[in-house]
């Protein structure tokens, strides 16, 4: 998977966006509708199309960004030059923020899974940003913690679970994520393919394929067209637990 090039025939400025749009995500949760505003003021709005690079790995940050409305997928390439999805981001979040950890660059590259509506800031407006509103700064660094604790759980899925765990925990985090209950079970609310389900647990797309299909056959999830269906969400947490050795 390549990130197609961000340009301006994929992102679209959009018009002036009214306060109530942050009224309620946490970052600015605690602010004044005169401190939105002028937040706001100060943002650039756009519109990106699925499947654009919203920033990428090793870039100068010289933007932040708030997701509000879409899906992200977080992608880091390993020292072998293998692409590895790190995250999915959710909308309300947000993201690129390598000032809250200290780095001049991004650490990876942000590729949109579905349409999505982006605000960015200068990163120069960071530290007025932590200075002057209530509540920024406590809650971005919560999201960073939030973050680096999944990525952990990751690294020690990688390290001490059979793949088969490994994708049975993917899409249970993804449909308590990002799920949205359908008729026959809960769908990952954003089009994901068997290879980017692949990515996200270290496994190859043949494995992620043959164990899908497996699944399938059993009647515990569906998957067409990009969409992957939870059917049996508790069959897929026994199989995501540690195998017992009696």
């Amino acid at each position: 998977m390549t990130a197609r090039m961000t340009d301006l025939t994929h992102r679209k400025t959009l018009p002036r966006l009214d306060e109530s749009l942050l009224t309620y995500l946490t970052p600015f949760s605690k602010l004044e509708k005169r401190e939105i505003r002028s937040i706001l003021d100060q943002a650039t709005s756009r519109r990106y199309d699925e499947g654009v690079s919203i920033f990428d790995e090793g870039a100068p940050a010289e933007r932040f960004f708030m997701l509000l409305d879409g899906y992200v997928r977080v992608v880091r390439v390993t020292p072998t030059g293998e692409q590895v999805t790190a995250l999915h981001i959710p909308a309300g979040q947000l993201l690129g923020i390598a000032k809250a950890i200290g780095r001049e660059t991004y650490p990876a590259t942000a590729v949109t899974a579905t349409e999505s509506i982006v605000l960015s800031w200068p990163t120069r407006l960071w530290d007025g940003f932590v200075a002057d509103y209530d509540g920024f700064a406590t809650e971005t660094y919560k999201t960073v913690g939030d973050r680096m604790g999944e990525i952990h759980n990751r690294v020690m899925e990688m390290a001490t679970q059979q793949v088969e765990q490994r994708v049975a925990n993917a899409l249970l985090r993804l449909i308590n994520q990002t799920g949205r209950k359908v008729s026959d079970g809960i769908e990952i609310d954003f089009p994901i393919t068997r290879q980017d389900l692949s990515e996200l647990t270290a496994t190859t797309l043949h494995t992620a394929s043959r164990l899908l299909s497996a699944w399938e056959k059993q009647g515990l999830v569906q998957s067409k067209r990009k969409r992957i269906k939870v059917l049996d969400p508790h069959a897929l947490v026994v199989i995501s637990q540690p195998k017992s050795d009696l």
